[in-house]
């Protein structure tokens, strides 16, 4: 699962890990969007999701997340190099820095995604 505000990196990514982990790849605008998929009774391998955006961002979403299902791999990204030491402190899995490498991307999800 894939949530970014941005349009054009979701839709990038989406692509990448499709291609990367040979799965269908969610994605949504806004992490309450991404948080009632999850209510509903959906399920979601991973998570990767921006911290920076509007109303709620990702930090507030892996809370929710993680609370619910502590083992759920959660990558936080954010194109502030400060959020990478906030993001292992709040427990994230891993932090993908802005911009980043599609390959940067590809290893870090195959650390994480065995077939």
């Amino acid at each position: 699962m894939v949530v970014d505000d941005d349009s054009g990196i979701r839709e990038l990514m989406v692509n990448a890990l499709t291609y990367c982990v040979n799965r269908k790849v969610l994605s949504f605008e806004t992490s309450q969007a991404a948080w009632q998929y999850i209510q509903d009774g959906n399920n979601a391998d991973m998570v990767i999701c921006d911290v920076d955006m509007e109303n709620r961002g990702g930090f507030e979403l892996m809370a929710k997340i993680k609370h619910q299902s502590p083992e759920k791999i959660f990558i936080i990204m954010s194109g502030v190099d400060a959020n990478e030491k906030k993001a292992a402190l709040a427990g994230a899995d891993a932090f993908l820095g802005k911009p980043f490498a599609i390959n940067d991307l590809f290893n870090l999800v195959q650390c994480y995604v065995v077939d």
